[in-house]
């Protein structure tokens, strides 16, 4: 075994997706060109490795523990030859010195400093008791003690209990469904509309879907503050309503947690947000990748941010390739995402790619956008469900520039195929004439998205 002592030290802040993606990739290519490593992995948490994203759906009940979302353990972490240590808060770095500071005032040194430190929920004042904590009943929805904590909320809630939500994103939605799963009311408040990363046209689809479903949404609703009794939630108030509540679940956003890093002359975005290169540098002998960070949008190049554990994972091993030595990279990505809701009866999936027609506007596209509506499956087949697919290209160049989709069972995954020309910077021609699979169970004839496409490019 190497001396450690003679190993470049590389410090990982943060200890999830992307520090641990950066951390098994530095040991591989670090073995493979003979280089040594001595990795320690600092994170104030608890667990390690594991998907916020299927959180909702424990709260649901569709996964049957928080253990079932755990990708690797924390001993298993160990076993590769990283010295993870969780509850290790780093609350100061000196880039200069080469060492960062711990709560409770150790310093621990590195050669290599890797920041990893993802982005907490946002808490907005209004939810907090006087001594910084939530009121009881309310709380986020981001880490697995959030969804135990919601699961014991849940069962003591009892028949009959309403839930709000505010915040109608991806999580605002999966989230009430997972509510009204466990058969509580549920109203969505939301600021401005509902699904906002959507266009106006295919948000009001998604709205209408969980109002069908018997959730209450309300639009426009700038939420004001909590009604209370003995430190627990009643109700919540908004601009011109207000709303009894048992339970409130926070679904407004996140923050990169980069404040540890203040005063280092790092560049960041406005919201503290890192911005790496492809291989994850951010300054000599310092590198980021996650949701602490912002990525580059290929399409009109950019910066934005978009905590995804997609990004996240392959920026991190992109990063700790080029930190043992090797050449991979993170060269982007073009606003891929999707979600679903599904109660009842309503089942609909919701799904985007690319450039929204604002964002083609400023990077001085002449957008072409059309909405086509269709069916998932050959209308003689038990599977068909409605779809709705809104493209939008550029007029002058015929260039894809986005695609969103909001249908039922089998909608949402089109979205790849969407994707994959973005990320060649192809055309609406290229989507519309790609050769994509077909049987009546899957998809009509011509299948819908490449007739959306065809739509456009007629009127190119």
């Amino acid at each position: 075994m190497s001396d450690r002592s003679e190993a470049t030290r590389v410090v990982v802040v943060g200890a999830d997706a992307a520090g641990m993606s950066a951390a098994h990739q530095a040991l591989r290519t670090a073995a493979k060109l003979g280089n040594d490593l001595a990795i320690t992995v600092l994170d104030k948490g608890s667990h390690t490795s594991y998907s916020a994203c299927g959180i909702p759906y424990w709260m649901a009940g569709d996964v049957d523990s928080g253990d079932e979302l755990v990708a690797r353990t924390a001993d298993a972490h160990r076993e590769s030859g990283i010295d993870l240590r969780l509850g290790a808060e780093v609350v100061a770095a000196d880039l200069a010195g080469r060492t960062v500071t711990l709560a409770g005032g150790e310093e621990v040194a590195w050669d290599e400093l890797v920041v990893a430190t993802g982005a907490p929920a946002v808490v907005p004042d209004w939810a907090l008791r006087p001594d910084g904590t939530t009121y009881d009943g309310v709380g986020t929805v981001k880490t697995l003690d959030d969804g135990a904590a919601w699961l014991e909320r849940f069962a003591e809630a009892g028949d009959g209990a309403h839930v709000v939500v505010v915040g109608a994103g991806y999580v605002g939605v999966e989230v009430a469904e997972a509510a009204m799963r466990h058969g509580f009311g549920v109203t969505v408040l939301t600021r401005g509309r509902g699904m906002s990363m959507l266009e106006d046209e295919m948000a009001e689809r998604v709205d209408v879907a969980l109002c069908e479903a018997g959730a209450e949404v309300v639009l426009g609703a700038e939420v004001t503050g909590l009604d209370t009794e003995d430190g627990r939630v009643t109700g919540v108030r908004w601009d011109g309503g207000s709303r009894e509540a048992d339970l409130v679940v926070l679904a407004i956003g996140v923050r990169p947690a980069t404040d540890f890093l203040a005063g280092s002359g790092l560049e960041m975005a406005d919201n503290g947000a890192l911005r790496p290169d492809p291989h994850g540098r951010v300054a000599e002998h310092v590198w980021a990748a996650g949701d602490c960070c912002e990525v580059r949008r290929r399409i009109d190049g950019a910066w934005v941010f978009r905590p995804l554990g997609t990004y996240a994972t392959k920026h991190g091993r992109a990063l700790g390739d080029t930190l043992a030595g090797g050449s991979l990279s993170f060269d982007g990505m073009v606003d891929t995402s999707i979600t679903r809701f599904a109660f009842d009866e309503v089942h609909i999936e919701v799904a985007r790619t690319g450039l929204s027609r604002a964002d083609a506007d400023v990077a001085g596209y002449d957008p072409v956008v059309l909405v086509t509506e269709g069916s998932t499956a050959s209308g003689y087949m038990p599977e068909a469900d409605p779809i709705a697919i809104w493209v939008m290209a550029d007029r002058t160049s015929r260039r894809l520039l986005g695609v969103q989709v909001v249908g039922g069972r089998g909608a949402g995954k089109r979205i790849d195929a969407a994707a994959a020309v973005l990320w060649h910077g192809g055309s609406v021609d290229d989507l519309a004439w790609m050769d994509l699979a077909y049987a009546p169970p899957f998809a009509t004839a011509w299948e819908v998205l490449q007739v959306a496409a065809r739509r456009v490019a007629e009127r190119l």
